[in-house]
């Protein structure tokens, strides 16, 4: 145990000599189970139960419950603790005259922190509040260290995040975030079920990062000595040749990796949804996007309407289309197929934007449409990209300097990306060899030649949609950091941080 100062020291002191109490009457501190688990309860329902019946059936009514201790008081004959569970809390008594000794005696060990289990008789207190008087009382688990102050709580945000046991503990608000975060990718899967997509699993460790521009994480596999990179892509290039075998609609939810930048919206490990679907193209994919964002947002929080970063959106609403061309012509007078890059540098000084020296023309538009996304809240489409930025998409029917994909655009950010997969083999095979050429001179996001991925087209791939979003969503949706939607996000060593300056009295 890290060495312990002052009041917290005290406390856990008093609370070891308890723990030697507990033991010395025979009384175990870490059983292996509750013996009454199955007749276990949840604190709200059996509020809400309680609150449904008639008077005349509210007298010897059982429950029992299990959790842990929030706080514990005494007013002469009479003690309360208030028992934290999954879906809330609730109130047991203690009566010095009439619970039984062996519940007094131990209720004098308890502290709070610890974990419990009670059977008890359920009732209405004179302040109005369903409680249950104790007849059995189990220690499940004696707390050492204390719980942070009830009112204090957890303040400093990195703390939280490196202690987020305790976060989830003090702050139910945290504890509904991850419960909302199953419902969601919950309803992402049965979506897709429903439409006969096939779960699949790809590889998370692969020769070449494929699938997107990024930079990926790259690391040594000792037994085949090999270099090999995590990645970049919830399997993209796998699930294409899976569409070359002849599964006609899969998907995947996992973990992808990006070796780049951290802010509110991007995190380098975190959890991304992919689907392709064979015999459609990007107008098919619109539709079933659309509907697909809808049922998460029902299942996720009841509603269609949300706010994010001073946006507001109602994904209820009619679905707009922006066109990446004329959007950035409008925001900025920039037409991007007739400038160079130093016309669009100028631009991104004036804009005060950062940006890549060595960068190529196409990464520097990107910048610039970024700019323009800021302003759209959405929910819509964007639409009309170039080429150059997608070397995985189909070249567009109406102009082969663009191609069909499609973005969705919420609260002025990307929340999804797809479109019609490019299936021609040597088409690809060129945009490959391009892309090389970008990786050569320095550009780490650049796709990497996938030699394996060629073949496989070669064999024929039917036309398809592809489309993907990750967990960026669930945080506009429930209007979090994406960090803090991370249960235990990567956090320097302790030892490695610095500590905080404290400003002086004057």
């Amino acid at each position: 145990m890290a060495e312990l100062k002052g009041r917290v020291k005290q406390i856990v002191d008093e609370r070891l000599k308890k723990l030697t109490s507990l033991q010395e009457n025979k009384i175990n501190p870490y059983p292996n189970k509750f013996d009454l688990l199955d007749k276990k309860e949840f604190s709200e329902d059996i509020k809400l139960e309680f609150s449904k019946l008639k008077e005349e059936e509210k007298s010897g009514k059982e429950k029992v419950i299990a959790g842990r201790i929030m706080s514990k008081r005494k007013f002469g004959k009479l003690a309360f603790c208030n028992i934290q569970d999954l879906k809330g809390e609730i109130q047991i008594i203690i009566r010095g005259d009439e619970s039984p000794k062996k519940v007094l005696d131990l209720f004098k060990l308890l502290d709070t922190g610890d974990i419990v289990g009670v059977r008890g008789e359920v009732l209405k207190t004179k302040t109005g509040e369903v409680s249950i008087a104790t007849k059995e009382l189990t220690l499940l688990t004696k707390s050492i260290l204390p719980l942070p102050d009830k009112h204090k709580g957890l303040k400093d945000m990195d703390e939280r995040l490196r202690k987020r046991y305790l976060d989830i503990i003090m702050n139910p608000d945290v504890k509904e975030i991850f419960i909302k975060k199953q419902k969601f990718w919950s309803a992402t899967r049965g979506f897709l079920e429903d439409k006969n997509f096939l779960e699949v699993e790809t590889p998370i460790l692969e020769n070449s990062a494929g699938g997107a521009s990024a930079t990926p994480f790259q690391t040594h596999h000792n037994a085949l000595d090999l270099e090999i990179f995590l990645r970049i892509s919830m399997g993209e290039l796998w699930q294409k040749k899976l569409l070359v075998a002849g599964y006609e609609k899969t998907f995947e939810i996992g973990r992808q990796f990006r070796n780049e930048g951290m802010d509110a919206e991007h995190l380098q490990d975190y959890t991304q949804m992919e689907f392709y679907w064979g015999y459609a193209n990007f107008e098919m994919g619109m539709g079933l996007v659309e509907e697909l964002y809808k049922k998460i947002a029902e299942e996720t929080l009841g509603t269609l309407k949300f706010e994010y970063a001073g946006h507001k959106v109602d994904l209820g609403k009619k679905w707009a289309r922006y066109d990446f061309e004329k959007t950035i012509e409008k925001e900025t007078g920039i037409n991007i197929y007739n400038t160079d890059k130093k016309e669009i540098i100028k631009k991104l000084n004036e804009l005060s934007l950062e940006y890549e020296d060595s960068s190529d023309k196409w990464r520097l538009v990107d910048v610039l449409w970024k700019y323009c996304r800021k302003k759209i809240s959405g929910p819509g489409f964007l639409i009309g990209q170039p080429v150059e930025l997608t070397p995985l998409a189909k070249r567009s029917k109406k102009n082969p300097n663009k191609v069909e994909q499609f973005q969705v655009i919420i609260a002025g950010s990307e929340n999804g990306n797809g479109y019609s997969e490019l299936n021609d083999p040597l088409d690809q095979e060129k945009r490959f060899e391009e892309q090389r050429s970008l990786k050569d001179a320095g550009d780490t996001e650049a796709h990497d030649h996938d030699e394996g991925f060629v073949e496989a087209l070669k064999y024929g791939m039917p036309p398809a949609c592809g489309f993907g979003f990750s967990e960026r969503l669930f945080s506009f949706l429930i209007g979090k950091p994406l960090r803090e939607c991370v249960a235990f996000p990567l956090m320097k060593p302790e030892s490695e941080v610095e500590p905080k300056q404290t400003k002086k009295k004057k």
